[in-house]
């Protein structure tokens, strides 16, 4: 069965088509066949004048459209699409949700920073490794950072703030929330088992690539640091130039290190793993397990 998540954030909209071969008697496989990456960069209208634009808007539904054609080229059987915080914060959201179920028949759902992050969750990436640490996810998206906390086989902490790399290169984020996020982190972290990080999010994958980390090895915190120390000291035409970046992603990279670093430090992380999954693929899961269970 082929399956597809929209997962429309503050930076770039995304869909990703999985096929889902089950098995008898085992675990169910998740074949990733493609994912497709539009820069619609929704947060700087939003976070600057609390409405996206005609133009983003156009340009969403132009995406919206395309991703519709290549869910019917892939013959996707069921499909689940998901706005995050830009969406949240904008005042004609429901406007924009009416128009691409009537053009497209996708229905878009914007969830919660909490619902976020539990979707993110639905991985289970912890659950396979090791019991002698504890683990904190760390989603870094251009909105908002989910963070979620797992110590002895449980969750015991789920939070999202509204801290992401749109958010603070438009200097909208308030010091007090840095704050809350710190305090928040450290009493959930005090006296718990060493804290490993996993990180999700395009920006740390894209440094886990430039790192050039072996799969299924971790990146340390120093690492993060001197990679935003770099690359914080170049101009964006040399970011893009000498590291290869893209031009969406050569502004988000450095205020996305810096909170990937700030959570790292409050949590006395020394190491963060890479795995490359995030919101789609969480949908995904979420989506397979609605279907099943019906």
């Amino acid at each position: 069965m082929k399956l597809a998540a929209i997962d429309i954030g503050s930076n770039a909209a995304r869909l990703l088509i999985t096929e889902v071969i089950t098995n008898e008697n085992k675990p169910p496989t998740f074949n990733k066949l493609n994912l497709f990456r539009i820069p619609l960069r929704l947060g700087f209208d939003v976070f600057e004048t609390g409405s996206i634009t005609k133009q983003k808007t156009g340009m969403l539904l132009q995406t919206m459209k395309a991703f519709k054609h290549l869910m019917n080229a892939y013959e996707v059987k069921n499909n689940i699409a998901c706005a995050t915080s830009a969406m949240r914060d904008a005042k004609n959201t429901d406007d924009i949700i009416r128009k691409v179920k009537l053009e497209t028949d996708i229905q878009i759902q914007v969830i919660t920073g909490d619902m976020e992050a539990e979707l993110i969750f639905e991985n289970h990436i912890a659950e396979t490794l090791d019991k002698d640490h504890s683990y904190m996810y760390i989603d870094v998206g251009g909105g908002s950072t989910e963070l979620s906390f797992f110590s002895n086989g449980n969750l015991v902490f789920r939070e999202s703030f509204n801290i992401g790399t749109i958010r603070l290169l438009q200097g909208v984020v308030l010091d007090k929330t840095w704050e809350v996020m710190r305090e928040i982190i450290k009493t959930v972290t005090k006296d718990q088992k060493e804290v490993v990080a996993i990180g999700s999010g395009g920006n740390i994958n894209k440094v886990f690539t430039m790192s050039k980390t072996k799969e299924g090895k971790s990146i340390s915190i120093e690492l993060i640091k001197d990679y935003y120390k770099e690359l914080n000291s170049v101009s964006l035409t040399d970011r893009i130039k000498l590291y290869n970046l893209k031009a969406d992603r050569a502004d988000v990279i450095v205020p996305a290190l810096l909170i990937y670093n700030n959570a790292m430090r409050w949590a006395g992380a020394k190491e963060i793993y890479v795995p490359k999954i995030g919101l789609a693929d969480g949908l995904i899961q979420h989506l397979w397990n609605t279907i099943k269970n019906k």
